[in-house]
């Protein structure tokens, strides 16, 4: 880091100097008075760079530590650096920290704002859901209230349509195109860009065949079609199955940019992976291998991780375990001279789930002892615990019947319990089946008067009976509703449940209950089983799930109207304490979720 040192002022006079000789013919010399230059402003570039590598490994609290750091250093950093926090805070979730900092920058000693600042916000509180203030603060931006005076331009627009069009939040990105769409317009209609995000919504909203329709508009308006724009009705050709169009889509593209010289219109690795994910899961291989040796075939394409996973589960999903194998291998090749190459757990867990079904205990086994060392990223419990599960697994498949019990002793030691309705609790049924009675490691909870497979819409409470609240409400106004309910769901103005306010977050009273809600709250479909549900409130100590009509959900919490709840008071009525007899015939007693 770059250090600023004191300069002392220079005297307004010059100081007299004594001349010494060595002999009085030697010539006299003058000495010439040294200038300072002034202090050079410090270089943030490598600040800057260090924030964004701690944002993608989304390590906030690093950032906010090293910037105290910064300031006790250099003083007043920059818009650039700040905007840079501001981004992370987005990118890591907490909206409220960055708008902390946006007020920060905006005091009056402080390096100001621009339009960066205010797209990265509206991007955050569209994504948070906040889409009330994402508005307040473009009408601010609008009226020249806002501070440091930015102009209403057609980043500041995208930047949150692009929020709402993820979170396949339609209504709200048409009423802001509807509002705000002039500044989107080229020759007097909308975009190919904006058309892109459309077509992106109405893909994460469920609806990719209206995505498709968009085409047709598209062509209409004579708009020229670029990478995004293939990319994305390939998606949406994807999702809807109809591979044989993707393929059209595909081919157009690379024609096109053959014929026009455009570089910028060959498919990219996003498009390859697309591809890729469709054919696997139609489980088309021969389509696969196509597809990998034209991208092994593209010099100019660069394949990275993400790529070569994708072409690992596609392999995966048409029953290719050599295949996968194989590009597996070349991965932790070219991930021994580039740690970038490094497999996520996620690629370990699915070889592992290949070689268990297929009884190779010698191989899961390797593959769970190279997990944490040789994979990058976090790897969560949850990750953990399935790669245990499927060691056990595939030891009891390949007959070893000693090595799956002593993995499942293990199992309950280190995680204290396990589901029967997860993949690792069929295993430890099949275990206790072949082991017998007397041998059983559980003391399970028991359901008598419910199926696990029965769909919760028979056993949920009508969303009406727990008289849910509206978000606008302020605490102090129905204060005393949290002193008998623990958990309130709360709804917008259209009725939509958009959150769960918990007894221990009512913490401040003037607030509003939106404000203290946590977002989006846990929802099931009316189809989903009872045992899946059960298992949520056990696994995730949920107190209330929200159930909502199947043909509501579409991916996404937000804008489906609740039917129903189901609460973990439900589901203790619902137990049945376990025989006395039974406990005293337990040799360990566990706690094994029985649903």
């Amino acid at each position: 880091m770059p250090q600023l040192h004191a300069i002392l002022p220079l005297p307004s006079k010059p100081l007299l100097h004594s001349n010494i000789f060595s002999s009085s013919s030697a010539p006299i010399r003058r000495r010439l008075q040294r200038t300072f230059s002034p202090a050079k402003p410090p270089n943030l570039k490598r600040l800057t760079s260090r924030i964004v590598q701690l944002t993608r490994r989304r390590q906030l609290h690093q950032i906010l530590e090293e910037i105290e750091g910064a300031k006790r250093e250099y003083g007043k950093l920059n818009t650039i650096v700040m905007n840079a926090v501001v981004e992370a805070c987005v990118h890591c979730g907490d909206v409220d920290m960055a708008l902390n900092i946006y007020h920060q920058m905006t005091q009056p000693h402080s390096c100001g704002v621009d339009t960066v600042t205010y797209a990265t916000l509206l991007k955050g509180l569209g994504r948070a859901r906040r889409i009330d203030e994402a508005f307040q603060l473009l009408e601010s931006v609008e009226q020249g209230n806002a501070a440091g005076k930015p102009k209403l331009s057609a980043q500041l627009i995208y930047g949150l349509l692009n929020a709402l069009t993820e979170a396949g939040d339609l209504r709200r990105a048409n009423g802001l195109l509807a509002r705000y769409g002039f500044l989107l317009r080229e020759g007097g209609s909308p975009s190919i860009s904006t058309y892109n995000l459309l077509m992106k919504g109405y893909t994460s909203a469920g609806r990719p065949q209206a995505a498709i329709n968009l085409h047709e508009e598209i062509l209409h308006l004579g708009l020229e079609h670029d990478r995004v724009t293939y990319n994305t009705l390939i998606f949406a050709c994807v999702k809807t199955e109809n591979l044989d169009a993707a393929i059209h889509f595909f081919e157009e593209m690379k024609d096109k940019a053959q014929r026009l010289c455009r570089l910028d219109l060959y498919p990219d690795v996003l498009t390859y992976t697309t591809l890729l994910k469709g054919f696997g899961h139609a489980k088309d291989l021969h389509s696969v291998l196509k597809i990998v040796l034209d991208m092994k075939s593209r010099h100019d394409l660069f394949i990275d991780r993400t790529a070569f996973t994708a072409m690992v589960d596609a392999m995966l999903n048409c029953g290719s375990i050599k295949g996968a194998l194989c590009i597996f291998g070349e991965i932790l090749k070219r991930a021994g001279a580039n740690v970038d190459f490094r497999p996520k757990p996620h690629l370990y867990l699915s070889m592992m789930r290949a070689f268990s079904a297929q009884g190779d205990y010698n191989m899961v086994k390797n593959l769970h002892k190279r997990l944490r060392p040789d994979s990058c990223g976090t790897i969560s419990p949850a990750v953990q615990q399935e790669a245990d599960h499927l060691l056990m697994e595939s030891a009891l498949n390949d007959g070893q019947i000693d090595a799956a019990f002593e993995n499942l002793t293990k199992i309950i030691t280190r995680w204290k319990g396990i589901s029967w309705m997860s993949r690792g609790g069929m295993v430890a049924l099949r275990i206790e089946a072949l082991l017998g009675f007397n041998k059983s490691l559980f003391s399970p909870y028991l359901l008598p008067q419910v199926l696990p497979g029965e769909p919760i819409e028979s056993i949920m409470a009508p969303f009406e009976t727990v008289r849910p609240l509206p978000g606008t409400l302020e605490l102090k106004k129905v204060v005393m509703r949290f002193y008998r309910d623990p958990v309130v769901p709360i709804i917008d103005d259209w009725g939509s449940c958009i959150g769960l306010l918990h007894r221990e977050d009512c913490c401040e009273m003037n607030a509003r209950l939106s404000a203290m809600m946590r977002s989006p709250p846990p929802c099931v479909t009316t189809t989903t089983s009872v045992g899946h549900v059960v298992d949520l409130v056990l696994e995730k100590k949920y107190k209330m799930v929200i159930v909502v009509k199947h043909s509501n959900l579409n991916g996404t919490t937000h804008g489906s109207r609740a039917v129903g709840v189901f609460t973990a008071q439900q589901l203790v009525n619902l137990m049945a304490p376990v025989p006395e007899v039974v406990k005293q015939k337990q040799t360990v007693c566990r706690r094994l979720t029985m649903v």
